[in-house]
Parts: C-alpha cells; sequence; structure tokens
C-alpha cells in the first residue's frame, strides 16, 4: 500500500510528517539516496581538475551578472526576439500561472507534455492549467508516476523516492489498466509507450531552464531522460518558465557551469 502522506498540503505537515517517519519503507529509501547522492557528489567533484577553481569562477561570473542584471535581461530579451521567440515577465506566481495559460488560450493548445520544472511546481501550475480544461502530462519518469499517483514530488532530484517498485508497479498498473510486473525495466518501458502518444499529440511543451544566455538568447536544458528533447521539438509551441537567477552574459562562460551543474 502507498501511504497518502504525499499527498497533503503544507498546512497539514504534523500530521503528515508523522505519518511519513513512521513508514520504515519510506526512511530507508530517503537514507540509501542521502547516501548515494553524497558519496556520489564527493567522488564526482575529486575526480574534476581544479574544482575549487571552477566553482569560485561560476561564483564570479554569478555576481558580475547580478550587479548588471537589468542589462543583462535587456540583452538577453533583445537576443530572443531576435530569434523569433517572446520574452513575457511575472512578478509572482500568480501572474506566471496567468501568462502561461493566456499563451495556450490564445493558440488553442490543450494538450501540454511538461519536463521536469522546479519552478512550475512553486507556482502550482499543473493544477491552474487543470482547472481550465487543460491536459499537462509530466513526461520526467519520476515526475510521471507521482503525477499518476497524485502525488507532490518528495525530492528535487528523485521526486519519486518514496516509493518503492512494488508500489509503483501498483501506480502504474491502475494507469495501463492491467497488472504490470513489479520490474523497474518493464516499467520504464510502459511508460515510454505511454508518453510517446503524449508527444505525438501534445500542441505545447512547458519546460524549465538551467540556464538563458544573454549574448545570443540561448536557452540551455541538461536533462538525462531525452524527454526535455522531446518536449521542446515536437509540439508546436514551448514555453520555458526561467527565473531571472538564470541569466549569465555570454556562451563563453557556459562550460564553467556545465562542469559544475553536473556534479
Amino acid at each position: 500500500m502507498i501511504g497518502d502522506y504525499a499527498q497533503h498540503e503544507h498546512h497539514e505537515f504534523l500530521a503528515a510528517s508523522a505519518a511519513a517517519l513512521a513508514d520504515a519503507q519510506l526512511q530507508g529509501a530517503l537514507s540509501q539516496l542521502g547516501d548515494t547522492l553524497g558519496a556520489r557528489n564527493r567522488q564526482a567533484f575529486a575526480e574534476l581538475a581544479e574544482s575549487g577553481r571552477l566553482r569560485d569562477r561560476a561564483r564570479a561570473i554569478k555576481d558580475a551578472t547580478l550587479a548588471n542584471l537589468a542589462e543583462h535581461i535587456e540583452t538577453l530579451e533583445a537576443s530572443v526576439v531576435r530569434n523569433g521567440g517572446h520574452v513575457h515577465y511575472a512578478d509572482d506566481a500568480a501572474a506566471a500561472r496567468q501568462t502561461v495559460l493566456d499563451i495556450l488560450q490564445r493558440t488553442g493548445a490543450r494538450n501540454v507534455v511538461k519536463s521536469k520544472s522546479m519552478t512550475s511546481e512553486e507556482i502550482h501550475l499543473n493544477a491552474a492549467l487543470a482547472e481550465r480544461g487543460i491536459n499537462v502530462v509530466e513526461t520526467d519518469f519520476g515526475e510521471f508516476i507521482i503525477q499518476v499517483a497524485g502525488h507532490r514530488p518528495s525530492h528535487i532530484v528523485a521526486p519519486a523516492i518514496h516509493l518503492r517498485t512494488p508500489q509503483v508497479a501498483e501506480v502504474l498498473s491502475r494507469d495501463a489498466g492491467q497488472t504490470l510486473p513489479a520490474d523497474a525495466e518493464q516499467l520504464a518501458a510502459y511508460a515510454r509507450r505511454r508518453l510517446r502518444a503524449e508527444f505525438a499529440r501534445a500542441d505545447a511543451g512547458i519546460t524549465g531552464g538551467n540556464f538563458a544566455v544573454a549574448e545570443t538568447g540561448t536557452l540551455v536544458l541538461v536533462s538525462n531522460e531525452g524527454n526535455a528533447r522531446l518536449t521542446t521539438t515536437l509540439p508546436r509551441i514551448h514555453i520555458a518558465l526561467v527565473g531571472i537567477e538564470k541569466v549569465i552574459p555570454r556562451l563563453a562562460d557556459l562550460p564553467v557551469f556545465l562542469k559544475v551543474l553536473a556534479r
């Protein structure tokens, strides 16, 4: 069975946290994740030559960007427009949701695919679009699982870490209308088949953005599943939710950040 603590709102934290702490399977999964990610992170930086210098360089670029942020944002907008894109600004979550909704309604988009975006989670975008009759499907494997389950992401890297393989099989079996085996490869194969159909009929794709390069108007997305590429290329409309903190001045700055980000 699957605990319902992942469905609670923030104001139900005390009850939900007590249930989660009492779940031995969940605590084991979280402990393993913490140990694994920490060890891999330390190993990755140990294998990176001059990792300290790269981090210092990335910090210096960010500090310099913030010192002239308005100028860089203006340059970014001009570059995006020159490339045929459009830039919209939102002061808060409500404005961001409305901007996305306006674009989708104006273009007649009814079916939307998304790659993982923490910004969209923070502004509760999916629920707002669903309320207006827009079908939104998460295409990151972990995000797809928890969307089908009706859960919230439990970790920024591993959103479905609170679910073990038998529980994932239970969730996806309900979606499939048939019993799926508790086998990770077969469950992933089902998700691929299921999501291919969603990509094929999608009117719009929504992503976040790891970096936005002011000089060239380039949106940089880093993905390990390939779903981000399909989300940005197959639908006729691409909407990127990007915070101003993602702006970097030049394309030449990008390798520094990519080397650090991957670790």
